[in-house]
């Protein structure tokens, strides 16, 4: 089996910002309760950008981080719950806009999980041989699909893509190590999106759009999470032989940080080993571990040896996990 490698990250954020205090003139709610309930102090927001449009700038940020061109790319898998349209797929659209003529390119839906399905799905095609270099992007605009009335959630959301180039390069001292995924479509409604209401007119004549929205039982959603997110951290260390001690860095979903201080305390590890970057971006979905990735990588606190799981949980509902040795 070939040796998969991280070979570059890079993300992007539209420019408009959202702070609570701007929701707070929108819904009632407060700077206070968002920051205590949920560690979110602002979101980024699209005015007019399109997914495949941050998908693309992410890609292109990934591309020069990892020093490939668009045309050594061969597959492009865009995780993404926000497209902007049924057809094309969002990874086509952005295969045509970065020039990535040799490349294959799909969407997969996997919700938060979706760039570590992505991630784990790309290297299953490396290990095989099957292509060389692909890339995984996350990419959404969420401030589409939640219902602004709704203090409940659409204080949570904000846009953004995040990019990983994944690989087999000789010269990359990275390695993707274990990695893991798991589905539970039993607990499917405790969070759902309804945004693409189809039907059929020719039967039905109603005009009620009113359930295309995001909705979340945040309780069940927040008791799934940590109990998930911790078991997934500890499969892939296990399956990787080794402890929760020697890896440097979690990367996990920017979902909730309590969700983030409560799993660190499940795991008995500090929580200062979680990257965390939702008070400046919210909960960007699928893009919001590529976004955090990509800041840690270039923070330049990464070191050749450390070990990094990425970690995500989602609608579906689904979680996963990848341990790479930098």
């Amino acid at each position: 089996m070939n040796k998969v490698s991280i070979l570059g990250t890079g993300s992007y954020v539209p420019e408009t910002i959202i702070s609570n205090d701007d929701l707070s003139k929108i819904v009632d709610t407060n700077d206070e309760w968002i920051t205590t309930r949920t560690g979110i102090k602002e979101r980024h927001i699209s005015n007019g950008e399109l997914t495949w449009e941050l998908g693309a700038k992410a890609v292109l940020s990934a591309l020069e981080s990892s020093g490939k061109k668009p045309e050594d790319v061969d597959l492009i898998i865009c995780a993404t719950i926000t497209p902007d349209e049924m057809m094309p797929a969002t990874a086509c659209r952005i295969q045509s806009a970065v020039g990535a003529v040799n490349a294959a390119a799909f969407d997969i839906s996997a919700a938060c999980s979706g760039m570590v399905f992505g991630i784990n799905i790309a290297t299953q095609f490396i290990k095989t041989g099957m292509y060389k270099t692909v890339c995984v992007v996350g990419s959404e605009t969420l401030s589409k699909v939640v219902d602004w009335t709704d203090r409940g959630t659409c204080v949570l959301f904000g846009d953004g893509a995040g990019a990983v180039i994944i690989g087999n390069d000789e010269s990359a001292t990275s390695e993707i190590v274990s990695q893991s995924m798991v589905s539970n479509g039993s607990k499917g409604d405790i969070l759902t999106l309804n945004s693409f209401p189809f039907k059929n007119t020719l039967i039905d004549k109603t005009e009620d759009f009113t359930d295309a929205y995001m909705h979340m039982d945040g309780q069940e959603v927040f008791k799934f999470a940590v109990k998930i997110m911790a078991n997934q951290v500890e499969k892939v260390a296990e399956d990787a032989g080794v402890t929760l001690e020697d890896v440097k860095y979690i990367v996990p979903h920017q979902a909730n940080i309590r969700i983030i201080a409560l799993a660190a305390k499940t795991l008995g590890i500090p929580q200062d080993k979680f990257v965390v970057n939702l008070h400046k971006y919210g909960n960007t979905s699928s893009a919001s571990i590529g976004i955090a990735l990509d800041e840690l990588m270039k923070s330049g606190n990464v070191n050749t040896g450390d070990k990094i799981i990425l970690t995500g949980f989602g609608g579906g509902m689904s979680a996963g996990a990848v341990l790479i040795t930098m």
